[in-house]
């Protein structure tokens, strides 16, 4: 069952979630950049139900992260491929690879993904790093603030526990 949606909600993460829907359409997508596009093999690779991809793959293209096009007439017959948007998803699902690779080597499971540079083969990860010289940021070294499209609750949400009030 899919849950009430974040229409209105002024938050970066809503936003994402709410266009990807649930965790089947997150799946679904991490199959769209792996290389699969069709219906029966992202069916064998999930092990979702027909009527539930049937949804997802619906409304993955509603949120226009995915387009479909016929491959096949008589009968007709779609391909599913990321769009633009959709690509934007990739800086998600390698950030999700890798702390489920961190998450899966504390018990001692080798990563059954690897990111590479298309030219050197050499491994690459995500990492927080200064946008105008590329120098690395520790995680510990981020903080969070107010940027200029916050509205009143997300200035709530990080106001110091002492100033929260209580409504």
């Amino acid at each position: 069952m899919r849950s009430n949606g974040f229409e209105g909600m002024v938050c970066s993460i809503a936003t994402v979630l709410s266009a990807l829907g649930d965790r089947w359409g997150a799946l679904i997508v991490r199959d769209l950049f792996l290389g699969l596009s069709r219906f029966d093999d992202l069916k064998r690779s999930t092990g979702i139900t027909n009527a539930t991809l049937s949804d997802r793959l619906k409304a993955l293209e509603k949120s226009k992260l995915i387009e479909r096009r016929c491959y096949q007439s008589r009968p007709d017959r779609y391909e599913y491929l990321l769009t633009a948007k959709g690509w934007d998803l990739g800086l998600v699902m390698q950030a999700m690879v890798q702390v489920g690779d961190k998450w899966s080597s504390e018990i001692g499971n080798d990563p059954p993904l690897c990111f590479v540079d298309a030219r050197s083969g050499r491994h690459v990860k995500l990492a927080t790093v200064f946008p105008d010289t590329g120098k690395a940021v520790s995680p510990s070294g981020v903080k969070i603030q107010l940027g200029p499209g916050a509205d009143e609750l997300m200035k709530w949400r990080l106001a110091p526990p002492s100033v929260k009030q209580i409504d």
